[in-house]
């Protein structure tokens, strides 16, 4: 059977792990991330060199998952995320040369969405999206039963996408700012009077789950904006399922005020008064949260 050497990089952290053709992780571990402030693209190149040496004559090539706008067929990236070193190269055919073995680069978010598809919750399903919760929101979309990239590479960069037409030079008035880390942080600190820096998912769901009405009031709030966009999604697509990632969404309190949410969204949607059939999302957990990202890297490298 063989074996594949796979990289999810992140700002802080580059997971890797040695996996074969069946998805199975063998073995896995992490290392930082050269900071994006200080260091360059040799400093990262470097990182990684000092994993491929340890796995050279065990693999049959690497698959990496990594942010930003990314060209999969090359590893070209337009952007990369906090990895702005990155931004300009095509890391996919340098990193081949280098090594000399076959190497892919895809979008972490789309990552995400090729292993939920492969062998996860969007597995059999025609049209479906995944909803990636973290510092802000990555995901991927699945349509006619593959996934779609877009002319630029950033068809599920939802991110990107305003929530706020009043004010559009807001940062925070994007989907990535309101319900990515540092929006549900600013929520709940709205309802506790607390300074927000002093949450993370950690602290904020240890309360929600002991039940402090303060926070789970701003839980409420931050479902609220979401299940909004979840609807707008899926009004879009019109999508069998949407999956909800990100280390957040382990949280099973999560799911459950989410759809609490959509289901008030959807009882009080007005054109309900013109026409009784309005798009109602189905959303469920992803399956492979922390680990996605490796299994959908590695997906798109034997389907390359």
């Amino acid at each position: 059977m063989k074996n594949y050497l796979v990289f999810d990089t992140g700002g802080t952290f580059t997971k890797y792990a040695l996996m074969n053709e069946n998805a199975e992780i063998l073995e896995k571990d992490k290392v930082s991330t050269p900071d994006y402030h200080t260091k360059t693209k040799e400093d990262y190149y470097a990182v990684l060199d000092g994993v491929v040496e340890k796995y050279r004559n065990r693999i049959e090539g690497i698959a990496i998952s990594m942010p930003g706008m990314l060209d999969n067929r090359n590893g070209y990236c337009v952007t990369a995320g906090y990895l702005a070193y990155l931004a300009g190269s095509t890391v996919g055919t340098e990193l081949s040369r280098r090594y000399g073995i076959p190497v892919s680069v895809e979008n972490d978010g789309k990552c995400a969405a090729l292993a939920e598809f492969w062998r996860g919750s969007l597995k059999g399903c025609t049209n479906g999206a995944v909803v990636v919760i973290g510092t802000g929101v990555a995901g991927g979309i699945i349509l006619n039963g593959k996934l779609f990239r877009g002319n630029h590479f950033t068809a599920g960069e939802y991110s990107y996408v305003c929530t706020e037409a009043k004010e559009p030079a807001e940062m925070d008035n994007y989907w990535g700012m309101t319900s990515g880390a540092e929006g549900l942080a600013k929520t709940v600190a709205k309802h506790t009077g607390a300074d927000w820096q002093i949450y993370d998912g950690l602290k904020i769901f240890g309360l929600a789950n002991e039940g402090d009405e303060k926070v789970l009031a701003g839980l409420r709030e931050f479902t609220d904006r979401l299940a909004v966009q979840i609807y707008n999604l899926n009004i879009y697509l019109d999508l069998d399922i949407i999956a909800i990632g990100g280390g957040i969404s382990q949280q099973p309190i999560l799911h459950e005020y989410l759809q609490k949410s959509l289901d008030e969204v959807m009882k009080n949607i007005p054109l309900r008064k013109i026409t009784p059939y309005v798009p109602e999302p189905k959303i469920t957990n992803c399956q492979f949260y922390n680990d996605a990202n490796l299994i959908g890297a590695l997906y798109h490298f034997m389907n390359k």
